[in-house]
């Protein structure tokens, strides 16, 4: 149960820069005053982020309390692993350029407008997957997924961080796309062998709907009711690659034949030929690393408890 007089903890990555780090706070943090609601801010240094949530996470599980992750969606992660593990809610106030997360849960972009919501949201228990013991809220993948978003932030870091920025990079990288992947996939006690360009995970069904390859379980819409989506792009040609972009930007990526999506509560992924590493590059949520193999993607048994409203509407407009 969370205390109403217990502080909100907000944790901030420095990398936002002071300057709009100092613009949220001064419209949040009258609001909270106003209502009588104390608040802390951690600032994180480089490196330090991971750190700064597991401390704020733990004292706000003892407070019962929340912790509050500001920014965008790798800071939104890594403070949402520290809520997770800690047993604490999480607040959110978006600073990224999709906020999928946010949307999904009907979290207000502007800085003002939630502040205001964090103060008459509710802990609600959200789906949360897994791949190895990384949490994912949006989704996780390898091949070429990790590729266009290692490209996107060095175009970011080149020209500025914009939504047209981020479509342009990964223009560029799909156009480019060569690396073919070999992969052992065992689900439901099955095992097969595929080809694939990219394995990409998706745990939220605002994404997955807007690229048109939502895929439905019993019950109808799956993901986010105790299964995720997997998606597979297979192996094509440069002009195939073109329909493909074009199909995702009209919504309709999943009626292409070069495209198989399923459903799952849990999936192993080994890749059938080594190249000399015993890791795998993967993206989860916008972050990427290397992760041992096999990779195990799951949907975690154990919820998130997001501040939000109860039975509050997603927003499906654009950021």
């Amino acid at each position: 149960m969370l205390d109403p007089q217990a502080p909100l903890r907000f944790v901030v990555n420095a990398a936002a820069g002071h300057g709009e780090v100092e613009r949220v706070r001064a419209l949040i943090d009258p609001l909270l005053a106003a209502a009588g609601r104390p608040a802390l801010w951690l600032m994180s240094g480089p490196g330090e982020l991971g750190h700064v949530a597991r401390e704020a996470a733990a004292q706000a599980h003892q407070s019962r309390g929340a912790v509050v992750a500001v920014g965008g969606d790798g800071t939104i992660n890594t403070v949402a692993q520290a809520a997770h593990a800690a047993g604490c809610a999480l607040g959110v106030v978006p600073q990224g350029t999709f906020n999928y997360f946010a949307r999904s849960h009907g979290i207000p972009f502007d800085a003002a407008e939630a502040g205001a919501f964090l103060l008459v949201a509710e802990p609600v228990a959200v789906q949360v997957a897994a791949v190895n013991e990384r949490l994912f809220l949006v989704n996780a993948s390898l091949g070429l997924y990790p590729d266009l978003l290692e490209d996107r932030e060095a175009y970011k870091a080149r020209w500025g961080r914009s939504r047209l920025v981020a479509l342009g990079a990964g223009f560029l990288t799909l156009l480019r796309a060569q690396r073919r992947l070999r992969l052992q996939i065992e689900l439901q006690g099955e095992l097969c062998e595929v080809r694939a360009l990219t394995l990409f995970v998706g745990n939220n069904r605002m994404q997955l709907r807007q690229l048109g390859v939502e895929a439905s379980g019993r019950g109808g819409d799956a993901t986010g009711h105790g299964l995720v989506t997997a998606v597979m792009l297979r192996p094509v040609g440069t002009l195939s690659m073109l329909g493909l972009m074009w199909r995702g930007a009209m919504g309709t990526l999943g009626e292409a034949d070069d495209v198989e999506r399923f459903t799952f509560t849990r999936m192993r992924v080994q890749p059938s030929r080594w190249t000399g590493r015993r890791s795998v590059k993967v993206a989860y949520d916008g972050e990427v690393c290397r992760l041992p193999a096999p990779l195990d993607f799951r949907v975690h048994p154990r919820p998130l408890y997001l501040l939000k409203a109860p039975g509050g509407a997603a927003q499906e407009d654009e950021a």
